[in-house]
């Protein structure tokens, strides 16, 4: 009768584990479409054999944890394939927003220093007409206006950057409380023995999105928390305590800065990476560069044409006048300018750049005539030198004012093309590890199908089991 008994509890074991891996099963299919989800398993282990007799009988099986598949390396890759994919796609939109800025059509920055330089080409046909002075004045006009559009977008493009930076910091200080409060749950769940399954799903997402974001890395604990880091150590989630990032603006300046028990600390660039290292490495390098390259060519039209213009004539016999406003920088605005301005001299060069005339007689179309003669009716040849500095190598001997523009957009179309043809690499270096990763642990409908029939039928085994032992027990409660 000892051996009825069990047998029956062989067979109760067994229908209670088969029902729990339809479950298990049931809830890898719920969840093939989860973003993160690893497939769960159950681990089987006998019950301890005992001895009758001559042998040892077993007493059914049970399950001793549910297991999610996993593994570390593919997780690693994982993190830092999103590190570069954050970091590129991170800049993709900016690099959209500087090609309007500096485009490659008709209407832009050269055609505009074109049609300046053509309007003297045109006077200089007909030096004394007050039309074509006034078209002259305007066409200048037109020119620094231009000028001083293209400065205010990219000040605009660097606040937009700004304004992005901001508002992800608020999601990248929510993700960091949430790991952790994961590293509390799964600190407690499995003290007790136990695996925090879901809670580790959910933590490793957490994780690949603060490495997209700010490049986080993060090393797992031997009491299963995770501590997160930026890329050059400064701690973000240390245990169960959670630090947070903070913009922190002046004008247009903007500095990221972190606050660590009580202390708070400057993150720098190379304590960024992902989307933020992309952000901050456009704003405070590759937009400056930019802005400087508008600065140096708006000085360089403004002093040359300026030069000519003061040692040329207007009608009304006026000499020495600047056609353009001195940049604000320069050190000496009637004077000829020094040999070689730097940085310091044509700085805001483009974003204050105004046209300093408004009469159009004034405009120095004449050579200036010597003392005591006056002004030759007709003379255009100072109209006709500064025409000419359309095609003059005036900016390091080397470029016109076109060409050097030529130069600014092919910079800002290089690197956006270098963005994308870099993005989509990370970006398919990222599919496949993630392939490779929803090959090891993602959810196979196919798969679990097979398994759902296989416990199907271990559960229906075990019940016939358990049904014959009742009969047989049944049997010999009759026969007694």
């Amino acid at each position: 009768m000892a051996g009825l008994f069990n047998a029956l509890n062989a067979a109760r074991t067994s229908l209670e584990v088969s029902q729990k891996q339809i479950e298990i099963t049931g809830n890898n299919i719920s969840n093939v479409n989860t973003e993160g989800y690893s497939r769960q398993d159950a681990e089987l282990n006998p019950y301890p054999s005992m001895n009758f007799g001559d042998f040892f009988v077993g007493q059914g099986v049970r399950i001793t944890d549910v297991n999610r598949e996993h593994n570390v390396f593919v997780t690693n890759q994982l993190i830092q394939k999103n590190v570069a994919y954050g970091y590129e796609n991170g800049q993709t939109a900016t690099f959209a927003e500087l090609e309007r800025v500096f485009p490659i059509t008709e209407n832009n920055l050269s055609s505009d220093i074109d049609s300046f330089f053509d309007s003297w080409q045109e006077l200089s046909a007909n030096p004394t007409d007050i039309v074509l002075r006034d078209v002259v004045i305007q066409q200048g006009g037109v020119l620094a206006d231009r000028f001083n559009a293209t400065a205010t977008r990219l000040d605009e493009v660097q606040s937009n950057i700004s304004d992005k930076i901001i508002s992800g910091i608020e999601d990248v200080n929510s993700k960091l409380e949430q790991v952790a409060e994961l590293n509390d749950r799964i600190y407690n769940i499995e003290i007790t023995g136990q695996t925090a399954n879901s809670a580790r799903d959910n933590r490793d997402l957490l994780l690949q999105e603060l490495a997209a974001t700010v490049g986080a890395e993060s090393y797992e604990l031997p009491n299963g928390m995770v501590n997160v880091q930026l890329p050059a150590g400064l701690p973000l989630v240390n245990g169960i305590s959670a630090m947070e990032i903070e913009a922190v603006t002046e004008g247009s300046d903007m500095e990221l800065v972190l606050h660590t028990a009580g202390v708070t600390r400057t993150i720098n660039d190379f304590n960024l990476g992902g989307e933020f290292a992309g952000l901050v490495q456009l704003k405070d390098e590759f937009i400056p560069a930019l802005e400087q390259d508008l600065d140096r060519l708006a000085f360089s039209v403004i002093n040359e044409v300026n030069n000519l213009h003061r040692a040329g004539a207007g009608l009304d016999g006026s000499t020495g006048l600047n056609f353009f406003e001195a940049p604000p920088n320069q050190n000496n605005p009637v004077v000829v300018p020094p040999a070689e301005p730097t940085a310091a001299n044509w700085e805001n060069a483009a974003r204050t750049m105004s046209v300093a005339l408004s009469n159009a007689v004034q405009v120095a179309a004449a050579q200036a005539p010597e003392p005591g003669s006056s002004v030759l009716q007709g003379d255009n040849s100072n109209a006709l030198a500064i025409a000419d500095l359309s095609y003059a190598l005036t900016i390091d001997g080397a470029d016109n004012f076109n060409s050097f523009y030529g130069k600014m957009t092919s910079t800002v179309g290089i690197a956006s093309n270098q963005n994308q043809l870099n993005l989509g690499g990370a970006e398919d270096a990222l599919v496949q590890v993630q392939n490779l990763r929803d090959g090891y642990a993602g959810v196979s409908l196919e798969e679990e199908m097979i398994d759902l029939i296989q416990y199907q039928r271990s559960f229906q085994s075990s019940a016939k089991f358990l049904s014959t032992v009742d009969e047989m027990m049944t049997s010999l409660i009759d026969i007694k």
